[in-house]
């Protein structure tokens, strides 16, 4: 057994999540962990969500709330719907709980201590008409090193490089589009370049990484400066130091306290169920392993900033120090990252109306529905376009016709002439062949799952349930008058069919656990999340958490079918759609 982290990138709670956001992390990231559990390993699936910076401010004053207003309401929003599409995390909390400013004080001091936060004077953003900091994030401009016109403050998405908002050609305000003011400001730097020897060293070793990961983390090394960790702001983390920590306007920077998230969860975690201790599992056992899933715009802080907190936090740069009471914390095993998915040939854009909330899907197609495309067809390596057409082919052409129509044939016709599942008799050639192809399969899927190839994993599964579908096309079931042979033929459809639900149940829990009685199982087969109402452990306000056991989860491998287990006719598993539904998809978005 291996403890095994599945650490999941932090929605920010400025609005309802849209199905762009939960391709990158939510649905791969769930994959991961509920295979990761078939297979016999610890996991512990932690995230939350990201309520402190300015896009916060910015929504609460448009909306005529409080910050903390806002951030509740947002937070309930997002819980309700990644437990509806069935992520099953041990633990989705927040960042503006006690435990979480405690957790990322801690790491903010000992990371001073050990020499690698430094005060330096910098030249802030500012706007004219409001008077507020404007983070790097919300100002854009021409890059002045390959001349892309939307370059960020903080970064070129076009060349990769880092930049500081006020080298940008021509910079203006993403919020209302003038153009801001620079004044001298002081902050906390990370000193990334006292810290590039040993994270570049490190970053040589990630060799299982994907391709396009590890090229833009290590050329991030190329132009290594420092970066500013503290922000001009009054919403969020105060600077936990003399002099600083009483100002009002100065606060930690939202993405140096949000990648301490995944800590912080795992602690508050440990704190709740009972053995405060439980984390270090696996953040200090050196054979433990993490996964980071995120999109790519956030390659940057996972695979660089938030390592070089916590090499600067261990005291392994060149400065040297000592570790905190945390120990030493390992670093990512891996940094899962997903392209970006666009909708209908365009960006998603909820100002603009081109999205697709959550929400809207789970209560008109389900969880599954939405899952398996992700899966199937989600950006895991490339950018990659959502169409309502092919959503709609791949639910029809695959899910239905494909798994589902083995499900729903096998089990109608083992309902109708036995009302059981069959014994077998004397198995051919045909049947050895496909028994033998079922039950090989949990090694490849299983590999693919584990190096995150979600794609190659969830299309073999299919292939098996298509080999299934084709077998019984050719041996005939239903004109077959031998009673022994007929109940032969179904009892290996049986067996095949309880393959492939274990195959996929990763990708599609809900339908796995209805598949599973289906064929007269019983008790918990997939394990859903649920959402708790909890305290503040430290005596803030109470907040709702996702949280579940997931210890009846159902083992990676091939188990035999019992017969004489009773099989009633079933109903269809996954609901086939109308080809209207693109027209009034389309519609929405007009």
């Amino acid at each position: 057994m291996v403890h095994v982290l599945a650490a999941v990138a932090w929605p920010y709670a400025n609005g309802p999540r849209h199905i762009g956001h939960v391709s990158g992390f939510g649905v791969p990231a769930d994959v991961y962990a509920r295979y990761q559990r078939m297979a016999g390993n610890d996991v512990l699936m932690v995230s939350g969500t990201d309520e402190h910076g300015t896009p916060i401010l910015v929504q609460a004053e448009r909306d005529g709330v409080s910050p903390q207003e806002l951030a509740d309401r947002y937070n309930r929003v997002i819980v309700e719907d990644l437990q509806g599409l069935g992520l099953s995390y041990d633990l989705f909390t927040r960042t503006t709980t006690r435990n979480h400013y405690a957790v990322a004080q801690e790491l903010f001091k000992t990371v001073h201590r050990n020499g690698y936060l430094v005060t330096k004077t910098a030249m802030g953003a500012i706007s004219p008409s409001t008077g507020r900091t404007l983070p790097d994030r919300y100002i854009e401009g021409t890059c002045p090193i390959c001349g892309y016109d939307a370059a960020r403050g903080d970064q070129c998405d076009n060349c990769g490089n880092q930049l500081d908002a006020i080298e940008l050609r021509n910079p203006r305000s993403r919020i209302n589009g003038e153009t801001p003011v620079f004044v001298e400001t002081e902050h906390f730097f990370l000193d990334l370049p006292a810290l590039a020897d040993t994270l570049g060293s490190w970053l040589q070793t990630r060799t299982g990484w994907r391709p396009n990961v590890l090229k833009f983390a290590l050329n991030l090394l190329d132009d290594v400066r420092p970066r500013a960790m503290t922000r001009d702001i009054d919403w969020g983390i105060p600077v936990p130091l003399p002099g600083w920590e009483d100002n009002p306007n100065k606060r930690l920077y939202v993405w140096f306290d949000a990648v301490i998230g995944y800590l912080s969860a795992s602690i508050e975690w440990a704190r709740r169920s009972g053995d405060p201790d439980a984390w270090r599992a696996w953040w200090c056992d050196p054979a433990a392993r993490s996964s980071y899933f995120m999109g790519k715009d956030n390659i940057t802080f996972h695979a660089q900033i938030w390592p070089a907190e916590l090499l600067g936090y261990a005291g392994r740069g060149a400065r040297g120090g000592t570790p905190g009471p945390y120990g030493v914390l390992n670093l990512p095993t891996e940094v899962v990252s997903s392209e970006f998915l666009t909708m209908e040939g365009r960006k998603f854009s909820s100002s603009r109306s081109v999205v697709i909330y959550v929400r809207d899907v789970l209560e008109r197609y389900g969880a599954d529905a939405l899952r398996y495309f992700i899966s199937v067809a989600g950006p895991e390596t490339q950018d990659t376009d959502f169409t309502w057409s092919e959503f709609v082919r791949r639910n029809n052409d695959e899910l239905v016709g494909t798994w589902g129509n083995l499900v729903n044939r096998t089990a109608s016709m083992i309902a109708k002439n036995f009302g059981a599942i069959p014994a077998a008799h004397e198995l051919t050639d045909a049947d050895h062949e496909l028994l033998r192809r079922s039950r090989e399969s949990f090694g490849p899927v299983g590999e693919h799952l584990g190096n995150h190839r979600l794609k190659q994993a969830i299309s073999e599964g299919l292939r098996v349930a298509a080999d299934a579908n084709q077998y019984l096309s050719q041996q005939a079931p239903w004109k077959e008058s031998d009673i022994q042979r007929k109940g032969t033929i179904l009892h290996v459809a049986a067996q095949v069919v309880a393959d492939c639900n274990r195959l996929l149940a990763p990708f599609l829990p809900h339908s796995a656990q209805r598949i599973h009685e289906t064929l007269g199982g019983t008790g918990s087969f997939t394990d859903q999340p649920e959402i708790r109402e909890v305290a503040d452990l430290d005596g803030g306000p109470g907040y709702p958490v996702i949280t579940g056991d997931y210890s009846a989860e159902t083992t990676w491998a091939s188990r035999p079918v019992v017969p004489g287990t009773p099989v009633r006719t079933p109903s269809p598993v996954f609901a086939k759609l109308a080809p209207s539904v693109v027209d009034e998809e389309l519609a929405r978005l007009a």
